[in-house]
């Protein structure tokens, strides 16, 4: 969720694309929202022959405008981060246009089968009918005429996320994992709070300095930000296991405290990422409830 500490100015051009260092192009859609800030970004990677990562929300100015950009080049490669709304439907109709192959982790899905009854007020953000070509493995080089892509599986945000770190320079494409706006959203049934964790500690150990965000702008010092990232994450964990000692008993409760400060329109997100944060602590055996975690549960601390 959003943290003051983790807001970095960001004024995109809209209807235009924009050269963010040689050989990328960012356009970013117009879709702007609580949830996508000043909205989602498409990145183009390459001079004559180009990868499209994330092609976007099924916006047709957005769609038309990316055509309008790639006009003279050959698209060889579309590539997804992952299968959420904003991000990837207009991959199937990029390669119907260009013919380029679908590069990504998989198809979208629940992060643990415990959920597979459990649904979220953000169900609706999420791709099921994206479909891959070529499904991607943690290190896969994805390599074009004049550039490569690495492959790290980041799961957290969604099961199927993943980040691309371009060869032999010190950036990557960080996709909603690591954002230069706000802390991501990690919402089960389909996101998890320890594969988020697990995956911010494999992007701790990175040499790339430089990110280009899904949301957002270009993040410098990424390291730096991740370790920001990472303990800010704790300390949330923290302060939900600390209100259910308290005795909170229920997530509208805790929210009602930790996030006070939040913009009230993203309440319903808050209470998914603590949610998130509880599945985890009940893993931990740090907090109980009766049967499976779920977002109506009644939640109490172990006995110290």
């Amino acid at each position: 969720m959003v943290s003051p500490s983790f807001r970095i100015k960001f004024d995109p051009e809209h209807g235009k694309a924009v050269e963010v260092t040689p050989n990328i192009q960012r356009i970013t859609a117009p879709n702007e929202s609580a949830f996508t800030y000043r909205g989602t970004n498409t990145y183009i990677l390459g001079s004559d022959s180009v990868a499209v990562i994330d092609p976007g929300p099924a916006i047709d100015s957005h769609f038309e405008l990316l055509l309008e950009t790639l006009k003279g080049r050959t698209v060889s490669h579309i590539i997804v981060t992952h299968t959420h709304m904003d991000h990837s439907p207009l991959a199937a109709p990029l390669k119907e246009k260009t013919g380029a192959p679908i590069y990504a982790e998989g198809p979208h899905r629940n992060s643990r089968d415990l959920h597979l009854g459990e649904v979220n007020s953000l169900d609706a953000a999420a791709d099921h009918d994206f479909k891959a070509d070529i499904l991607l493995k943690h290190g896969d080089m994805i390599e074009g005429r004049d550039w490569a892509l690495e492959s790290i599986l980041t799961p957290g945000h969604t099961q199927n996320h993943a980040c691309f770190a371009i060869k032999d320079t010190n950036m990557l494409f960080s996709g909603d994992h690591v954002m230069s706006w706000a802390t991501s959203i990690v919402a089960p049934p389909d996101g998890s709070m320890a594969d988020y964790m697990n995956s911010l500690g494999v992007m701790m150990e990175r040499k790339e300095t430089i990110y280009f965000p899904g949301h957002g702008g270009r993040l410098e010092k990424a390291p730096e930000f991740v370790r920001a990232l990472r303990a800010h994450r704790k300390m949330r964990e923290t302060a939900v296991l600390s209100r259910i000692r308290a005795g909170d008993k229920t997530i509208p409760d805790i929210v009602r405290v930790i996030y006070k400060e939040t913009d009230p329109r993203l309440h319903g997100a808050a209470g998914l990422s603590v949610f998130a944060h509880i599945e985890d602590l009940v893993t931990q055996n740090k907090v109980l409830c009766e049967g499976p975690p779920a977002l109506d549960s009644i939640y109490t601390a172990t006995p110290v």
